[in-house]
């Protein structure tokens, strides 16, 4: 964590934003588990930080559906359903598809103009974070594709200029991942089973195909439901 200097009210932001990302890739990497109670105290004094930062970042990742508040016992993971994980994977559905209608029908920002000069060149960055991801997908790297994938669909989400459903689409995708890992990391081997279709998707889009974006994104969708599924059957 960083120390303490400068202006006290930007500082504190930073540090709220840090332990709050701290604490969401804990989630993301499963070190912290479903149902894990904590208290503000304790991780304040985890980090080394006053209790202030460490309240106002639990208070976002609650609000990020992340977290569950009890008044009085603290705070603990949210426990996601197979039930969630489905309903989650559907409102996925509609933010992408709203997206590619917005293709479609010609919306301002990227969709109007997909030769301009800066979008070729985000659309060059998002390919390399799909790259990335497909390599770690292929290596079942778990952790390294998480954040990749992140990567990827939030500055995907930014060509469409409308910051709003760009970051519900991210919220949408951080409570799945979590929701999914419970069940991922109790596999030894995870090659062969996650997505890695990150390429493909902007090559269509690049090409204003949203037929097969469509395509695309419904087969990850169907897959990893099925696979979300089949392992939390095994339980």
């Amino acid at each position: 964590m960083p120390s303490i200097s400068g202006n006290g009210a930007v500082t504190r932001s930073t540090l709220r934003q840090q332990i709050a990302d701290a604490l969401r890739d804990e989630v993301l990497a499963g070190r912290l588990q479903p149902g894990k109670e904590f208290t503000v105290k304790e991780i304040a004094e985890q980090y080394g930080v006053s209790a202030t930062p460490v309240r106002e970042a639990l208070v976002d990742l609650s609000a990020q559906g992340l977290l569950e508040a009890d008044q009085h016992r603290g705070f603990r993971v949210h426990e996601y359903s197979v039930q969630d994980y489905r309903s989650i994977v559907e409102a996925r559905s509609l933010v992408t598809d709203g997206m590619f209608q917005a293709l479609d029908q010609g919306h301002q920002g990227y969709v109007q103009d997909p030769d301009d000069r800066r979008v070729v060149a985000a659309l060059v960055g998002v390919r390399r974070r799909g790259e990335e991801a497909r390599r770690a997908a292929d290596a079942g790297d778990l952790t390294v594709l998480i954040g990749y994938d992140l990567r990827f669909w939030r500055e995907l989400g930014a060509l469409f200029c409308n910051p709003y459903l760009s970051d519900f689409l991210h919220r949408l995708r951080v409570q799945s991942w979590v929701c999914a890992v419970q069940h991922l990391r109790r596999l030894t081997d995870l090659r062969g089973h996650l997505w890695s279709g990150h390429t493909e998707l902007v090559d269509a889009l690049s090409r204003r195909d949203t037929s097969a974006a469509r395509e695309i994104v419904a087969a990850y969708n169907a897959d990893s439901l099925a696979l979300i599924e089949r392992l939390a059957g095994r339980r």
